[in-house]
């Protein structure tokens, strides 16, 4: 798979890190000339020197054959900004990085669904630590193989686990209703709008979001 980062920060470069070293392609936009410098030197990735939200610096990036587009700078407006000339484009998915939570319904209503706040999520990390508890553990038994893929039930939607006819190698593990947990079986009843998470084999997860979408949101076509 081919990523594209848009920006050279902490998070950017140690995503991309991660990437390389699972063999996928990478290609960094970064306006610093020295960051760029400094990223030939560290990581083996395709890097473009210019602003990631103009839009002939993203066509260099060679959207069509782009599986990510990641617009992660320092700055929420360039982001919001280069995540909609990249949508324009033809990106085939858009992750945005905000800072200022109040932004993100302005996202939401510009079709960014893919908006993360990193903040946000760390804060629960921490807040959830202070408690005693330690999500992070979670990581060390979701490994190797093990990926978590979550989609929303159509509207309409009538049935139970079983009449979703997953694939052998995966497992409903709970199921969100109006932000209340459902640990279910077999046979519960679903509902129109659950937001349904499962555990699944990697080499599975094309097969769920062809069927489900990137976005977890079932496909009619």
């Amino acid at each position: 798979m081919r990523a594209v980062f848009i920006g050279a920060g902490s998070l950017a470069v140690m995503t991309a890190r991660s990437l390389l070293k699972r063999g996928h392609e990478v290609v960094i936009i970064e306006r610093d000339k020295e960051r760029i410098k400094a990223l030939t030197e560290t990581l083996d990735c395709g890097v473009i020197n210019g602003d990631g939200s103009k839009p002939a610096i993203l066509k260099e990036a060679d959207p069509a054959h782009t599986d990510i587009l990641f617009c992660l700078t320092d700055d929420d407006k360039a982001n919001i900004l280069a995540s909609l000339v990249g949508s324009s484009l033809g990106f085939k998915r858009v992750v945005t990085e905000i800072v200022d939570s109040e932004l993100e319904h302005i996202c939401l209503e510009l079709g960014l669904e893919d908006t993360i706040v990193p903040a946000r999520t760390i804060s629960r990390l921490l807040a959830d630590k202070f408690e005693g508890r330690d999500p992070l553990e979670v990581s060390t038994m979701i490994r190797d193989e093990a990926r978590i893929y979550s989609f929303v039930l159509p509207e309409k939607f009538d049935g139970t686990i079983t009449t979703l006819e997953l694939p052998e190698k995966a497992r409903v593990v709970c199921v969100y209703r109006e932000d209340k947990l459902i640990i279910p079986n077999g046979d519960t009843k679903l509902a129109g709008e659950d937001d349904v998470v499962v555990i699944v084999h990697r080499d599975l997860l094309p097969d769920m979001e062809k069927r489900w979408g990137p976005d977890g949101t079932e496909k009619n076509d």
